[in-house]
């Protein structure tokens, strides 16, 4: 009987596991590792780390993410959407700063699982995430034109867009032909092979050709051997980062940030492997996993792990029957860098630039971007927030400012759901209108639907101050109630304490087992109020003088 924390891999096993299936996952694995070696080194080279720190990441991380993960078709290892952070941090801390960050980020995602907070990270509002998504791919294309054009700065490239992109301009005039023509190639070649060809490896196509072209022509061109030197031949040996009270509390920011991105972004995959498979992931079960894969990169020195989209997405359509191909896929990964490492000295630079311009643009979610500006004004501004500020300040920033202004519209709305309304008027108009009486005109009866929350309490309480008094009560249907928090059963309170003192009757009718609770919760019970069934029940209690009894 498996547990809530289960591994997908024990599901796959016990279900039955055969050779067919070995063969479907290599092959998977096999194609995987093709699309995520010139990629991981990308990111790496982007984010302000070596290569092969993208491959340690990818190694490392993408291994413990499919051996331990809640998702049968996840593909773990480092993500365009972690560059911003990634570069950001170790500049302002260094190399072992970013990898206690990941440490620390790993415990904490850990932490998220075995809280059971998975479910609550799925409740990102759609807008935030094509927002920052859209901001991330802008950032990314922005820190990729130095190399794609081969710039000379006089100094170091600013982080901030607007900063960099007005030294890139200045930078203009040292701009490489051969350097934009080695990227505008592997554009080419990418968009085409993906075009007439797309079960081929068309970024490993373009790099390759792009070295080999570089190469025998001797293009005035910097690759990655002339500013990185030679990679790593193999994974490193574990070391724990140095740690330091002063260090941690430094680092701590980034630390936060990684946790909320990596969650983000490896659930959001894992919904998408649900989608192409109709299959359900295990979401405290994937965020420990990627807890304990972002602890193993850091140990080795790798980057942050995160779910990755294009490659899970890569894994489903190749056959992949679970995660053994997610293990395979770094396996392969690690005999790539035992036997090739060397060559990879000869990559441009520019080529890489190229990959990612790609990989920003299809990032950029430009048609879902444009349809939520034309949707509706709220999921616009939600949008905007979420982009401006990711831009302008930070991804943290525009995460939590486009959560709690979406959070903020969402109330705003389900507040102005919620009816009041007159039960025997047809026009039913939910705001200013006159009580309804019943065939007593000494007796209100009002009928109250939706969710009774906090945002709804002002609207309510607002109509139900209006009520003149009646000498004998007022009829409260509960009944179209779905919802009711402690606000509104103070609201309710407060109305029934003022009749009280009036010498006036309440009944609520119709009220659901938990709205009864809450309302009893804030003291309304006999002879404060009377509960009823139903309305009719009320009103026949109230027309012979009412009771104290339950119904």
């Amino acid at each position: 009987m498996r547990t809530r924390y289960e591994p997908k891999l024990l599901t796959v096993f016990r279900e039955g596991y055969a050779l067919k299936d070995l063969r479907a996952d290599a092959v998977a694995g096999l194609t995987v590792a093709i699309v995520a070696l010139p990629l991981s080194m990308a990111i790496a080279i982007a984010s302000g780390v070596s290569p092969d720190r993208g491959l340690f990441t990818a190694i490392v991380g993408g291994f413990l993410v499919s051996l331990l993960g809640g998702s049968r078709y996840q593909i773990g290892g480092p993500a365009g959407a972690f560059i911003v952070l990634v570069a950001t941090t170790v500049t302002a801390h260094g190399l072992d700063g970013l990898l206690l960050a990941t440490l620390m980020s790993g415990l904490m995602l850990a932490g998220l699982g075995l809280l059971r907070a998975g479910t609550f990270i799925r409740y990102m509002p759609y807008p935030v995430t094509v927002g920052f998504t859209g901001a991330i791919a802008v950032i990314i294309g922005a820190s990729q034109l130095k190399d794609l054009l081969g710039l000379r700065l006089t100094g170091p490239e600013p982080g901030p867009l607007i900063p960099k992109l007005a030294a890139l301009f200045h930078a203009l005039p040292s701009a490489n032909p051969m350097a934009i023509a080695v990227a505008a190639g592997v554009i080419a070649v990418i968009l085409t092979v993906k075009r007439f060809r797309p079960l081929w490896p068309g970024m490993l196509i373009a790099i390759v050709a792009a070295s080999v072209i570089a190469w025998g022509l001797h293009l005035p061109v910097e690759t990655i051997g002339a500013r990185f030197g030679r990679l790593a031949q193999g994974l490193e040996a574990p070391r724990l980062p140095p740690v330091s009270w002063a260090k941690v509390q430094a680092v701590l920011p980034a630390a936060l940030s990684f946790t909320l991105l990596g969650a983000i972004e490896s659930l959001l995959s894992a919904v998408v492997a649900d989608s192409m498979t109709g299959r359900r992931h295990r979401p405290d079960t994937e965020l420990i996993a990627q807890g304990i894969a972002n602890i193993g990169s850091a140990l080795f020195g790798g980057i942050v792990v995160t779910g990755t989209i294009a490659r899970t997405a890569t894994n489903v359509r190749s056959g992949a029957r679970g995660p053994v191909a997610g293990m395979l896929h770094a396996v392969f990964l690690l005999g790539f860098m035992v036997l090739a490492a060397p060559l990879a000295a000869y990559i441009p630079l520019a080529a890489l630039a190229g990959l990612l311009a790609v990989v920003a643009w299809n990032m950029a979610e430009k048609h879902e971007f444009a349809t939520l500006i034309r949707t509706s004004k709220a999921d616009a501004a939600v949008l905007l927030t979420t982009f401006g500020l990711t831009l302008a300040r930070d991804l943290s920033t525009g995460i939590i400012a486009g959560f709690s202004l979406g959070a903020l519209l969402f109330i705003h709305r389900m507040a102005t759901a919620v009816d009041v309304r007159d039960t025997d008027r047809d026009d039913e108009e939910p705001e200013g209108f006159t009580p309804a009486l019943t065939v007593d005109r000494d007796i209100a009866t009002l009928k109250i639907s939706g969710a009774f929350f906090f945002g709804a309490t002002a609207q309510v309480g607002a109509t139900l101050d209006e009520i003149g008094a009646r000498p004998k009560g007022y009829i409260l249907d509960l009944s179209g109630v779905q919802l009711m928090d402690s606000s509104g059963a103070a609201a309710v309170a407060s109305f029934a304490r003022n009749a009280a003192r009036r010498g006036a009757k309440v009944f609520l009718a119709g009220a659901a087992k938990p709205v009864r609770r809450a309302l009893m919760l804030q003291g309304l019970r006999p002879p404060l109020v009377r509960y009823r069934s139903d309305v009719q029940a009320a009103a026949r209690a109230l027309g012979r003088g009412g009771d104290c009894g339950l119904a």
